[in-house]
């Protein structure tokens, strides 16, 4: 019983640290993409993710008057990595950068 309750365990934590990174990535979005609508260059933005997130892709794009950034990154967990588990977040900022 005792290594069924250690694979429980084990699962939780993962999962706890698989949100993490989701809400770190989540985090480093909306600044990415408000750094880029104050007029920063892309390079900057991409130093912003970089420090908040290791591993991310950023692709900015334009919507019309926002300036949107979509974020993606394998998951740091291993168990959850060796499943292809990749994690994605977006944000859009008012403004006129990029």
């Amino acid at each position: 019983m005792v290594p069924a309750v250690l694979l429980v365990l084990a699962c939780c934590l993962g999962a706890l640290q698989v949100v993490g990174q989701q809400v770190r990535l989540t985090d480093a979005a909306a600044d990415a993409a408000r750094s880029l609508s104050r007029g920063d260059s892309v390079d900057r933005a991409a130093g912003l993710v970089r420090q908040a997130v290791r591993g991310a892709s950023m692709t900015p794009e334009r919507r019309g008057e926002f300036v949107c950034v979509n974020l993606s990154v394998p998951s740091s967990f291993g168990a959850f990595a060796a499943f292809g588990l990749t994690l994605r977040a977006g944000s859009c900022a008012l403004g006129g950068g990029l």
